[in-house]
């Protein structure tokens, strides 16, 4: 109780304070399952507002339906008003989040029977049987508010981002226990495992909550690199503003990343530890008037994948309205997809096959599908309520088949 208080008190002093169809056609249609494990491939969209989770068919981009992930949201909410520290670090990040968050990631285990969720402000991780619902567990973080997830290539392990608590907390998958910890920069926030499973990266974004004349106040902007066995902390690279949505090349150490406040984002060499470039974007739409202080969160882009062979960038415009193809070669834009004022475009994920990005438009509760090739929008997908978090994961054929129809 003591060490809950204590972050707290920091948390006070840093705080200041639908159903329808396809609207696009796909332009390509390939069978939904993989022909060498029977499962589906998909993507898992975490519908933050809703507290549902949306699957869409990695394919045809098809809504196949949804999942309740707070079936348990009247016992969680009663554990929270009856214990009054929780519930005073509860109503701070929710204020600072803008709302209830209750879904922030969410992703399946390699069978395809198990979804894991990190349940934002509800500020714990739990586990859902994909065939009937059910709860499996739930585990609560310290500190406030569950962040950013990733789970380990061969599914034993689950990293969270325990943002208050500045540190990454690491689950086992079949009990829900906390096998380990280790210390982040401020507000720890995107998780990612390498491809061969030996390390984890972790990226802070700094106390969101004060303004940007305060930038210096923020705490440590730091991406950490992590043994995934041992969970010792390897290498550290500070930057100059909060890392955002971030992907490492093929060749393991280029660096690309959104950044607080910048309306674009930086290359960066791992190795020497310099940014080698920094690219402004065009701003559009609400982003010409918007004032730094006004950007969701300090994030002007919040956004970033890389395609299949990593020859190009799905960059996200946030306060822009629009979703930029570049070429990862000389960082020239080849194309633009434009969306509705407002609609809030809040994260990118690559599709199975590499050719598409998945672009979550959380104020308009739908999917844009861009083409990597055409830089184009071949479909939008309905899904729930605030989209934000998606994940590319496989379903296996009884978990789709218990997905209730509905949007989301």
């Amino acid at each position: 109780m003591p060490r809950r208080l204590q972050r707290l008190t920091r948390i006070l002093a840093a705080a200041g304070l639908t159903a329808a169809g396809l609207t696009a056609t796909s332009l390509t249609a390939a069978p939904g399952a993989s022909a060498d494990t029977g499962l589906r491939d998909v993507l898992v969209v975490g519908n933050s507002q809703a507290g549902t989770v949306s699957v869409i068919d990695g394919h045809t981009f098809a809504n196949l339906g949804s999942i309740n992930v707070i079936p348990d949201l009247s016992q969680r909410m009663f554990e929270i008003y009856i214990n009054p520290i929780w519930l005073a670090g509860y109503e701070i990040v929710r204020a600072v989040e803008g709302g209830d968050r209750y879904v922030d990631d969410a992703t399946v285990s390699p069978d395809g029977r198990t979804l894991y969720v990190s349940r934002g402000n509800l500020d714990d991780v739990a586990a859902f049987d994909l065939t009937t619902h059910a709860e499996l567990w739930h585990t609560r973080l310290d500190g406030f508010h569950a962040d950013h997830a990733a789970l380990s290539p061969d599914g034993t392990r689950y990293v969270v981002s325990a943002t208050t608590a500045q540190e990454a907390e690491v689950f086992n998958t079949a009990t829900g226990t906390v096998v380990g910890t280790f210390a982040t920069g401020t507000y720890p926030h995107q998780n990612d495992y390498s491809a061969d499973g030996k390390y984890i990266y972790n990226s802070s974004i700094g106390t969101v909550s004060l303004p940007q004349s305060l930038e210096w106040a923020k705490g440590s902007f730091q991406l950490t690199k992590v043994d995934a066995s041992t969970l010792q902390v390897v290498k550290t690279w500070t930057f100059p503003h909060g890392i955002r949505p971030n992907e490492i090349a093929p060749d393991g150490h280029t660096f690309y990343a959104d950044l607080s406040y910048l309306n674009g984002f930086v290359k960066y060499d791992l190795n020497t530890s310099k940014i080698l470039n920094t690219v402004q974007m065009p701003y559009a739409s609400g982003g010409t008037t918007m004032k730094p202080d006004d950007y969701p969160k300090n994030s002007a882009h919040h956004g970033l994948a890389l395609n299949g062979d990593g020859s190009k960038l799905c960059d996200v415009g946030t306060i822009d309205d629009y979703t930029a193809i570049v070429s990862t070669s000389d960082l020239s834009t080849s194309g633009m997809v434009n969306y509705p004022s407002g609609a809030l475009p809040y994260w990118g994920q690559t599709s199975a096959d590499g050719q598409y990005c998945f672009v979550s438009l959380s104020h308009l509760g739908q999917v844009s599908v861009v083409d990597y090739a055409t830089a184009t929008e071949v479909a939008r997908v309905p899904v729930g309520t605030f989209p934000q978090r998606e994940r590319i994961s496989q379903m296996a054929p009884a978990a789709v088949s218990a997905l209730d129809p509905a949007a989301g």
